[in-house]
Formats: C-alpha cells, structure tokens, sequence
C-alpha cells in the first residue's frame, strides 16, 4: 500500500509517498511560501532529476492539488491515478490528554483536535488546514493523525504537573505534554533494535533504558524506560527545555514579568523574543541559529559561539543526568535530528560530561554523519548511538497499521 505523508505548516507543506510494504520513499518534497509571493513546489521522484515549479498558491488546498497532480504527472509522476494511494497520514502537533496514540481521522477526531487549538495555536489549525484539503480532493481515501504529542501520554503524573495550584491543571489542563513524540517514538525503537543486533541479543526494547536525544533547531530529550516515554524536556510549549536554535529553553519565570517591565515589553513581546530571538542566536548577541555556523566558529575560537555551544553542551548534559536518575540507570544514549546526526563536535562535548556513567566515545566512530553506528568503546558502560531520525516512516507505520485495523481510533 501507498502512504501519503502529509505535514502541514502555517505556509509549507512537506510531503513524502511511502510504499508501506518494503518502507521505501517513492517520492518527496515541499510546498514553500503558501499564500506567499514565491510560492514553488520543490519535487522529487527517486530516481529521477529533481523539479521546481514556481507558482502561486493561494492556500494549501492549491499546494495539495499541485502535490497530488506532481505524483500523477506523465512524465515526472510516480502514480498512475489517485487511486493508488491507499491512505493519507497527518502530522498534527498536538493531541491534549485526549490522544494517547494515533487515530482514524473522523469528524469526531477533527472535532477533539479542534479543542486542542489553544494548546498549539501556530501548529494545530495548519495541520487542520492540511487535512481539509485532503479529504476535499481524495474523500475515499482513509485518513489518519499521528500526534506528536501522544507518546509522552505515559508520563506518570509526578512527571507532567507543574508545580503551580493544581486548579489550573484541573481548569485549564496546564502541564507538561512534550513534542516531537513520533520521533523519540521511532528512534527509541530503532536504537532497540539496533543494540539487540549488535550488543546484547537477549535485551529488547521493553527492557532498556533509553535517552533519546532530538537535537535540531527544536530540540528535545525523552527518558525511555521499558519501551514508554517517562519524561520529557519539552513541555506545556515546546519552549521549555534544552537551550535551541532560537528558543530560550528553561529559565526562572520571574524573568518575563522583570523584563517587560525594564525593556516596556507586553508578555506576548516578551515571549516572541524568548522563541524567535533567544537560544543560540541570543547567546552570541544575534548570531547565526544554524549550528553548522556556530560550530565553525567555535571550533575557530569565537568567544560568542564558544559560549553559545558551552551553555548548549551543559543544558543536555544535566538533562541526560536527571533522566539517568529519573530512569534509575541507562543502557543506551541516542543522538538524533540534524544536530545529533551529523554534528559530532556536539556529541563528543556532551559525552566528555557523562564520565561518571563510565561512557567512553570512539573519536573515530563519532565522525560518523547521518549515518546510523555505535559511537561509544567496547568498554564503555552504557552504549552510545547516532541513529538518524525518520519521523515520515514512523507516521506511514502508525497509518498502515490502523487502516489495516490493528490500531483503535477516535479520542481517549
């Protein structure tokens, strides 16, 4: 069966058809600047020279019709009807308490997605936007969300509330959902997988402990005990946490009311600046978010990124350390996304904290870029990983594995 994955954003639209027998991409891209002047849909068939094609769209009705009339094109196509898709999977962010794995989509399921818009108000009705204008053009065809959201619903409770009057929690549902779900959920299982093969052939994923790593402009780390995410860095937003690309991650709350009073700032200024402006970017005074840069000019000795890396390196080692704690021990650290996987001056700096978890790196396996590999010694107590990240995949699974039935739907 053919998998469209569809991931929609506030003005893009990235997409990838999955045959979901042998897991191979047949063909990907992206709808860029949607309701944009320079909108263009950036096409690729494997195996074949990639196209752009520069034209306006409106709204993602349009980018959908465009994706859909690329997949079918005579000479760039990789299908010969529509009917050849057998089901659409969703990326839709947030799930609230209400989804604790991915779902059939139904109007009853658009409807509880709905509800959850004040949680994600930038990602969820994008995401909806998405999904409308798939059931518009392809009304047979199934449709399933998968929620970033939903595999940190096993949190136990000490985990996810805050420390604030539990009526809010009650009221208002304020505490600690974590995102990027589908990919901790997908590399977590992986690195299982992985580690069996290579390392120790009796364990498997419901008896390890695992630090998933998701380490790009967003990033976030999850504690994986027994197969079950137990915590998480991100939080009501995904501005708690790690230090980011332009994201502040944890800082004393205090600092926002201090600030909007001596910068004459409103909070939701405050809070733009503490997404958009903060991070990497804040630590070298408005420096570059992408870390390619910044590593160069670390490595160069530039005092604003050697800063910027410092803080960057220390915030996940003292998160690795409290998910050590948390999970009473750890058998494998992941690193993943685009800083895990190819950035091994980030990996090394982390792992020279974790000494004290007799963790030993291989400076020449941790060269390794993009590539899945073991990147620790032999002797090294706990086993440390690179394994690319594959969030597309992921959704084609849960997607396939509910049209097939073998997954529940609708809201909890």
């Amino acid at each position: 069966m053919n998998i469209l994955v569809i991931n929609c954003g506030s003005s893009s639209l990235k997409f990838q058809l999955i045959n979901s027998e042998n897991e191979e991409t047949i063909a990907k891209g992206i709808c860029e600047r949607i309701g944009i002047s320079g909108s263009q849909l950036v096409y690729l068939a494997i195996g074949k020279e990639k196209t752009i094609t520069e034209k306006p769209m409106e709204d993602h009705l349009i980018a959908v019709k465009m994706v859909l009339n690329s997949l079918t094109d005579p000479v760039n196509g990789v299908l010969k009807s529509l009917d050849e898709i057998g089901a659409v999977g969703h990326r839709l962010v947030h799930g609230g308490e209400k989804f604790n794995k991915s779902a059939l989509i139904t109007e009853d399921v658009i409807s509880a997605t709905k509800e959850c818009n004040d949680l994600a108000p930038l990602h969820n009705p994008a995401n909806l936007i998405g999904v409308a204008a798939c059931l518009e053009l392809m009304p047979e065809t199934p449709m399933v969300g998968v929620f970033d959201t939903a595999f940190h619903q096993t949190m136990p409770e000490e985990a996810y509330l805050y420390g604030i009057p539990y009526e809010y929690y009650e009221k208002y549902k304020i505490r600690r959902y974590g995102f990027h779900g589908t990919s901790h959920a997908y590399v977590s299982k992986r690195a299982a997988d992985f580690y069996q093969t290579e390392i120790d052939s009796a364990r498997t994923l419901a008896d390890l402990k695992i630090i998933v790593c998701h380490l790009g402009n967003g990033a976030s780390i999850t504690a994986v005990k027994n197969g079950k995410s137990i915590d998480t860095s991100m939080g009501f937003t995904p501005l708690e946490g790690l230090i980011m690309g332009t994201r502040s991650g944890d800082i004393d709350p205090a600092i926002i009311e201090f600030l909007s009073h001596k910068e004459n700032k409103t909070i939701e200024e405050i809070t733009a600046i503490l997404n958009k402006k903060s991070g990497a970017v804040g630590l070298q005074g408005g420096g570059s978010s992408d870390f390619r840069d910044v590593t160069a000019d670390y490595l160069a000795g530039k005092p604003a990124a050697v800063r910027a890396i410092k803080a960057y390196v220390y915030r996940i080692a003292k998160y690795i350390g409290a998910y050590t704690a948390a999970m009473n021990g750890v058998d494998i650290i992941c690193f993943t996304a685009g800083i895990g996987e190819n950035n091994s001056v980030v990996r090394s700096e982390v792992c020279k904290y974790l000494g004290y978890l007799g963790i030993k790196i291989d400076d020449i396996a941790n060269e390794i870029i993009g590539s899945e590999a073991i990147i620790s010694t032999i002797d090294s107590k706990v086993t440390v990983m690179s394994v690319p990240t594959d969030e597309e995949l992921m959704i084609a699974r849960d997607t396939k594995a509910i049209v097939g039935g073998d997954c529940g739907s609708g809201p909890q």
